[in-house]
């Protein structure tokens, strides 16, 4: 191991102990998928040295890599099992999708940003993460022909929750989703039981706009 690999390891636990678990994230699978994954890979090699800070980082086309305790809560909070089928809408950087695929069976990822789904794309391959299907599509629509999925993560802000997202979660999955105006969100669990829809809020935060027919309209793919 070269002295780069072992400095991003220090950085990464220390991410982990003084970000992640201080503030209450103790599902064992989601701090596992942490420690593996390298968070610097994910982000533009100029701010590589920035991956493991407490905020958000740039990523190009006016979107970002969340803050790592955000990812941690989101994906702890999705309550997953090995088992599961999971929807991410907004593939981004690909370090959510990432995280997902550590722990799940599957993860299925829409991203509308042509450049941002081919880039990650061939990161994934590079990286191995073979367990990770990708789409170039409107995410707010979800991913109809593989649904029913145990649960959907959605890492950018709506208006309001959409629809078909809400109708692609199978009997007993979750979804969370930033929701709100453009300037700051609840962050939304959400439990599908039986046919009723049970909405639990984890908080404030603020997610870069959802763009699609069922979010904020307006903007054309890049």
């Amino acid at each position: 191991m070269n002295t780069e690999s072992i400095r991003y390891d220090r950085q990464r636990e220390l991410m982990i102990k003084r970000q992640v678990e201080a503030r209450g994230v103790t599902d064992p699978d989601v701090l596992a998928a942490m420690r593996k994954i390298p968070r610097h890979a994910f982000v533009n090699e100029a701010l590589m040295d920035q991956a493991y800070g407490d905020y958000p980082l740039p990523i190009g086309h006016q979107q970002t890599i969340s803050q790592p305790y955000i990812v941690a809560e989101m994906t702890q909070s999705l309550e997953l099992e090995k088992n599961d089928r999971v929807l991410e809408i907004g593939t981004g950087s690909g370090y959510q999708t990432a995280i997902l695929s550590q722990i799940v069976y599957r993860v299925y990822t829409v991203e509308r940003i042509y450049s941002l789904y081919v880039e990650t794309r061939k990161l994934f391959d590079k990286l191995k993460y073979h367990n990770i299907v990708t789409r170039y599509s409107d995410g707010t629509s979800g991913w109809k022909d593989e649904s029913p999925f145990d649960a959907i993560i959605v890492t950018a802000g709506a208006p309001e929750i959409p629809e078909p997202l809400v109708g692609q979660l199978a009997d007993g999955g979750r979804m969370v989703i930033p929701v709100g105006d453009e300037y700051s969100q609840d962050l939304i669990k959400i439990r599908k039981k039986g046919g009723d829809i049970q909405t639990t809020s984890l908080g404030a935060c603020r997610f870069v706009k959802l763009i699609g027919e069922y979010a904020w309209q307006g903007i054309k793919n890049i």
